[in-house]
């Protein structure tokens, strides 16, 4: 069977990347809109109930605009804005999770693909915080640095208008309502909003998230060792996905965390470094926020939805 796939803003950057990771299949047909129609409600309406599955690739009031649209029982969709990512009957489209979700988004008729900065912090914090090692009530921080794709699309304009004269290093996210924070919480299963301190570097795209544990401030003080089995061991218990935990090691630096390092993939390399003498630790996560942060992790979500491969047109 052939499923009918419509990719909804199909226009930007993640539909076009998400259009060019699905060039080529046999199992599905992508369905598009005329140029001319794109503002066409009508049109748009048309082929979103004609697809088995809605890519939603817009802003957050047209994304619940098109949902409302879908007056079938059998289009699904996956919304690539931040406007059903924390609500009431919405899957959260980040796979590797933890061991369900795989099977929650394969079986579920809406699912939120998560945002590109969550994703490291979630995947470093959630198993800590089940684990115990990390009360769930501990103020944490959250660094990063991004590609300019990552500041969304007035960054992009600023950064793409400016040119070689645009900054090398950008902290934005100042009025602390970024709008990945919502999903960070819930995810994460922290119980108050971290503080969140972004930024973006002159480059297009690639991500580093940096979550430090001053340990010594927690009721009971783990080592690195702990707190790196706790993130091995949950990822060693899912099945299939994208990713991986570098070993533990002591290092000034290392090549590995190149934001840049994993772009065009839908791969993710978690680290912890650690000094148990000083009580201290840094948990690390490095993808591309427009790979498994955006279009990798739609392509990772249709294909659980259809039954096939996870890793089907998905770069290693």
């Amino acid at each position: 069977m052939v499923s009918k796939v419509f990719i909804d803003g199909e226009a930007g950057t993640t539909g076009l990347q998400i259009r060019d990771r699905l060039a080529g299949r046999r199992d599905l047909e992508v369905i598009s809109i005329a140029a001319d129609k794109r503002k066409d409600q009508d049109e748009r309406k048309r082929l979103l109930n004609a697809a088995d599955v809605a890519i939603l690739c817009l802003p957050d009031d047209a994304a619940k605009e098109s949902v409302s649209l879908i007056d079938n029982g059998t289009t699904r969709v996956i919304d690539a804005s931040s406007a059903h990512r924390v609500a009431d009957g919405w899957t959260y489209g980040f796979a590797e999770m933890d061991k369900a979700q795989a099977d929650a988004i394969a079986n579920a008729r809406r699912v939120a693909n998560p945002g590109c900065w969550p994703q490291g912090a979630i995947a470093t914090l959630r198993p800590l915080i089940e684990a115990g090692l990390v009360p769930a009530d501990h103020p944490l921080t959250v660094h990063g640095i991004s590609g300019y794709t990552g500041g969304g699309k007035s960054m992009i304009a600023d950064y793409e208008a400016a040119g070689e004269g645009a900054n090398e290093f950008m902290p934005y996210g100042l009025t602390f309502k970024h709008k990945h924070l919502p999903e960070l919480q819930a995810y994460a299963g922290l119980e108050k909003s971290p503080l969140f301190t972004p930024a973006v570097g002159s480059f297009a795209q690639g991500m580093v998230t940096m979550v430090p544990l001053q340990l010594w401030s927690l009721p009971k003080v783990p080592t690195g060792a702990q707190l790196h089995a706790a993130i091995a061991d949950h990822f060693a218990a899912i099945r299939g996905g994208f990713v991986e935990v570098a070993p533990l090691v002591e290092a000034e630096r290392t090549p590995e965390l190149n934001p840049e390092l994993y772009n065009n993939t839908n791969r993710m390399r978690l680290h912890v470094f650690a000094s148990d003498a000083k009580a201290q630790a840094v948990l690390v996560a490095v993808y591309d926020n427009l790979g498994k942060g955006a279009s990798g992790a739609a392509v990772q979500n249709l294909n659980l939805m259809l039954g096939v491969a996870e890793d089907t047109s998905l770069a290693a």
